[in-house]
């Protein structure tokens, strides 16, 4: 049975207080389930990785099958889940507001809101109206009464307008706007990341790691607070899966399964626990 809400919150915020803690990101129960026994102290959601699940695009996933998919995920597992929400599904600050509602109640402990609109020709929010939502994700959170983590996201790097200057200044007009910690994917140099943390000291800063371009020790000495890793472990398990369909078809040979896991490993590490520490059987 997973922890109440309220003290994954609370754990939550504890883990952004000091040191640098790595939240990877699984795409369904089972894999956060997997995550979570392997000890990592947080988990979040991918919506990447979720909607492959689905056989769609990023961002094309509806805002009532996220909702159900962030309830299920919070369901599944003992630590905090944080949502990857991405902007709020909708552009205006009152529908993000109404949006952010509706999530902080399906048991996640945090939730990101970012700045893209998905418009090549035009692909950030104009900076007012970006501040204006993520103050209107706070003010919906402090009325729900949850407390959960906002995250705020500037995406300028991740769309082709990888300005530094104009991504700090969004990160820091968010931290005064309310939210807890502050994100700006893309980026990968020790100067843009130690950038970042400064311009929004003393908040926390999250960063996306996609890539072997940093270690988490060389990251926690930037400063760095939480590591999140995005699709990339969902990009991960469709390569293994990919590869081992591809040498069937081609040649009709299954040298892949050799090396998989087994199922009695995964069952050990996704079944649930009872509360004095004994597994269920699988199924239950």
């Amino acid at each position: 049975m997973p922890a109440p809400a309220d003290a994954r919150v609370r754990t939550f915020h504890a883990l952004h207080g000091a040191g640098c803690f790595v939240m990877p990101n699984p795409w369904d129960a089972g894999s956060a389930r997997l995550l979570a026994a392997l000890g990592f102290p947080a988990l979040a959601t991918t919506s990447a990785g979720y909607a492959w699940t689905l056989g769609q695009r990023d961002n094309d996933v509806a805002r009532d099958a996220m909702l159900a998919h962030l309830t299920a995920l919070a369901a599944a597992v003992d630590v905090p889940v944080n949502a990857d929400f991405e902007g709020g599904f909708a552009v205006e600050p009152e529908g993000v507001a109404a949006n952010v509602r509706l999530a902080a109640a399906t048991g996640i402990a945090g939730l990101s809101i970012e700045d893209s609109t998905g418009d090549p020709a035009s692909p950030l929010f104009d900076r007012t109206l970006a501040v204006e939502r993520i103050a209107a994700a706070r003010a919906a959170i402090d009325a729900s009464g949850t407390g959960v983590v906002l995250t705020a996201r500037s995406e300028g790097f991740f769309v082709g307008r990888p300005d530094l200057d104009e991504t700090l200044a969004r990160l820091r007009a968010f931290a005064d706007a309310g939210a807890d910690c502050l994100y700006a994917p893309g980026i990968t140099t020790p100067e843009q990341i130690a950038a970042v943390v400064a311009a929004v000291a003393p908040k926390p800063v999250n960063l996306l790691v996609n890539g072997s371009f940093i270690t988490v020790a060389e990251a926690a000495r930037l400063g760095v607070r939480r590591i999140s890793v995005g699709g990339a472990l969902a990009r991960v398990a469709w390569t293994a899966a990919l590869d081992a369909a591809r040498t069937i078809a081609a040649d009709g040979t299954f040298a892949a399964f050799d090396t998989a896991v087994s199922s009695a490993a995964i069952h050990a590490l996704i079944t649930p626990k009872t509360p004095d520490g004994r597994r269920l059987p699988a199924g239950l």
